[in-house]
């Protein structure tokens, strides 16, 4: 439903996205998470036809970014981050406004309205003036409006923005009750709300995509803790610099003993008894002290901070 072919942009001489692919498929709810400045909005803005690519391709729903704006447009509900209501209408008032932009007309315009209505908790609102909403409520009316025309795909520029935690609770499960059938693709700085809300995440990164896997492979369980006698600038540089191991993080911790350096690693190509052998050579190899040697546990957001630092610091 959604393909993105080795799409670069620039904004001058800044290079906002840096051969960017990959590819959301009907069924699935997608996290697209990344630091400000990542090119997440970027992205964002191509998809649903506000900004267009130097080169690359994409397809909406079999529509060309480029060649078929309104079957994209036709294809796709978009929720941006500031809910785009009209405060002087009521609420349902702007929602026959925004489905008869989307085509929707008479009976059909009605039912719409009524259905994403129910579907976003919004019933019992249609008669209130949208200014005299609450922004959690803002961000319903913006998300039905989204909703209003059926679209194939939705994609949602952090739709939990102003929601108390009963309606995000509300909010996510319409969400994963609409990927089953539809293609998802959300955007979001509440991390937690991407890994219950999400089957996969996509990671960007200075314009470049640094990790797409399924959430459950994202957490697995190939994490290793490590407690290690040496100096900790070079422990630390050894195991940073390891390919295809990402590093979670490290601390120093004192003992009647001494003093030694706790470091947590994952990797997603070995196992957690293959990347407990590798910790074992690499500090034997080294002539350091291994204090101990165990399972490891990660969190979203500890893989968030790995990823995106990793790749900064790896350019500089």
């Amino acid at each position: 439903m959604i393909k993105v072919e080795n799409v670069s942009k620039f904004y001058g001489s800044f290079k906002a996205l840096d051969n960017v692919s990959f590819r959301i498929g009907k069924g699935e709810v997608v996290g697209f998470l990344g630091p400000n400045g990542a090119g997440k909005t970027t992205t964002l803005k191509i998809l649903t036809c506000n900004s267009y690519p130097h080169s690359g391709n994409v397809m909406v729903a079999g529509n060309d970014v480029l060649y078929d704006e309104i079957g994209v447009q036709n294809s796709i509900g978009y929720l941006p981050e500031s809910a785009p209501v009209y405060k002087d209408m009521l609420v349902w008032e702007y929602l026959r406004f925004m489905g008869s932009a989307r085509g929707l007309h008479g009976k059909e315009l009605n039912t719409a309205i009524l259905r994403v209505a129910s579907e976003t908790g919004i019933s019992d609102r249609l008669k209130t003036p949208v200014a005299h909403l609450s922004k959690g409520y803002r961000q319903r009316v913006g998300l039905a409006q989204a909703l209003i025309h059926s679209p194939r795909v939705l994609i949602l520029d952090e739709p939990y923005t102003g929601l108390d935690p009963i309606q995000i609770i509300e909010i996510r499960n319409l969400i994963k009750e609409y990927g089953k059938t539809h293609t998802v693709l959300l955007s979001s700085h509440i991390l937690q709300e991407v890994e219950a809300s999400c089957s996969r995440v996509l990671i960007i990164n200075r314009g470049k995509i640094v990790a797409d896997s399924p959430t459950d492979e994202l957490l697995n369980k190939n994490t290793v803790h490590a407690c290690i006698s040496g100096p900790d600038p070079e422990i630390r540089k050894t195991f940073q610099s390891m390919t295809g191991v990402i590093y979670l993080g490290d601390s120093n911790v004192s003992s009647t003993k001494g003093t030694y350096f706790n470091i947590r690693l994952k990797s997603e190509k070995l196992s957690r008894e293959e990347l407990s052998e590798t910790v074992f050579n690499k500090v034997t190899e080294a002539g350091w002290k291994l204090i101990s040697l165990g399972e490891g546990s990660v969190t979203f957001e500890d893989l968030f901070i790995s990823l995106t630092k990793k790749e900064t610091e790896e350019e500089k």
